[in-house]
């Protein structure tokens, strides 16, 4: 009697372990435009726009719901891509392709539509490095206006495509079956409207099948005015993938005054939710959709990382609970088998790690949210400085001489000591 009650109470602490808690927002860091690829590892990766000197920042998590932790970064000084003279790198698309990783993206200058383009880029492993590929096209090049938000799709017939564009009309092309170049001979096609700038039509393409329908899944509104940013995620849908895309009312969306079904919209402790993830299939079949907002107690720190479950009704249309933001709940369920992964050279759940983010730039996180103490010395042991920190610190080397450094960090998950490097 006593073994079985051990039992029990031993199932129930599991149960807890496994399934647990969330809340929103998953992670207190501006990470605009996200997008997340689930890895050979078994870990999921989450990419964003760039911006506070990393190049297209990359977070990890073995759940999709806590534990973020910074993995690197997609390029660096060296590497980052150029061909739109003074853009900024916007909206990565993260994929797995053919066993490797390839990222799309946005390179652009802010309101100059016709000086922006998609790029590629690959990696055999998720957590930086990343090659550049080039451009696939420019705005002129393919005659549309603000391209930009790439979205890979990759339809049951194995073909693949490239979705873009903004409130200047979302578009689609065929790609090469590596993925990395237009299908030689291909036209692009429009599937959502070109209408006057923030009315009706949509950019943060993502597109879903399920049930026989292609969901065309974009945010509409302002998404970067703070408490006042109105972006929102809304959704059409079509038997074909080439469209037409019409609302609940079967009406179509390419037609002026067309209206999307809601998926997500804002309320009083989050402004602007929108530029959804792919959506992500848990072990029990539940739906999730990561996205970036303003969390309303905290307007200064950026566009927040957030999650939601996905539900669909008996129309077969999605929304999130309530179609706002929740505070948090269950976390999604993953079987842990990591077996045929890749192998992560920071896997270890339980440990403190020191990792490049760019030129000069570190991070050290924890893998929960304690207090730790972390030092630098330089070579010859001469301590350079210190602090403290709760889950994460960022390191900048912007004011020390260039050579070889030391970290030491110590913690309730033990000790570490690394080295690094300052390189100009």
């Amino acid at each position: 009697m006593i073994k079985r009650i051990f039992l029990v109470a031993c199932m129930q602490i599991l149960t807890i372990v496994v399934y647990g808690q969330y809340t929103n927002p998953i992670l207190n860091k501006n990470m605009p435009d996200p997008s997340v690829v689930r890895a050979p590892d078994g870990q999921f990766y989450v990419y964003a726009t760039e911006g506070g000197g990393q190049c297209v920042p990359i977070y990890k998590s073995r759940n999709l719901a806590t534990r973020w932790r910074f993995a690197g970064s997609a390029f660096n000084s060296l590497t980052r891509p150029s061909f739109i003279k003074g853009g900024n790198i916007w909206a990565p698309d993260i994929n797995y392709i053919n066993g490797q990783f390839v990222l799309y993206y946005s390179m652009a200058e802010w309101g100059k539509e016709w000086n922006c383009g998609i790029g590629v880029a690959t990696s055999s492993l998720p957590r930086g490095g990343f090659v550049d590929r080039g451009k696939l096209f420019t705005s002129s090049e393919i005659g549309v206006q603000n391209s930009i938000d790439p979205c890979f799709f990759q339809d049951d017939d194995r073909k693949k495509y490239l979705f873009w564009g903004s409130f200047r009309g979302v578009w689609g092309i065929e790609l090469s079956d590596d993925g990395l170049s237009l299908k030689p001979g291909a036209e692009k096609f429009q599937i959502g409207p070109n209408h006057n700038w923030m009315h009706h039509g949509t950019e943060a393409t993502m597109m879903v099948k399920r049930n026989g329908y292609y969901y065309f899944m974009g945010s509409l509104g302002n998404c970067c005015e703070g408490a006042n940013s109105t972006y929102r995620v809304v959704v059409s849908r079509s038997k074909e993938l080439r469209g037409p895309y019409v609302n609940r009312r079967g009406k179509k969306i390419m037609d002026v005054g067309g209206s999307y079904e809601s998926v997500l919209s804002g309320n009083e402790l989050v402004a602007g939710p929108g530029h959804c993830s792919q959506l992500i299939i848990d072990d029990n079949g539940d739906y999730w959709m990561l996205y970036h907002g303003f969390d309303k107690s905290d307007i200064d720190a950026g566009r927040k990382l957030f999650m939601d479950k996905v539900l669909w009704d008996n129309e077969g249309w999605p929304y999130i609970e309530g179609k706002h933001p929740s505070k948090g709940g269950a976390v999604p369920f993953f079987k842990d088998d990591t077996s045929n992964g890749i192998a992560d050279v920071d896997a270890t759940p339980d440990a403190y790690t020191v990792v490049c983010g760019g030129d000069n730039y570190y991070q050290i996180s924890t893998p929960d949210n304690s207090a730790f103490t972390w030092e630098l010395y330089a070579i010859s042991g001469e301590k350079i400085k210190a602090g403290r920190a709760i889950h994460t610190q960022d390191l900048w080397l912007t004011d020390v001489p260039v050579g070889i450094y030391v970290v030491k960090v110590r913690g309730n998950s033990g000790s570490i000591k690394q080295k690094i490097v300052k390189v100009k």
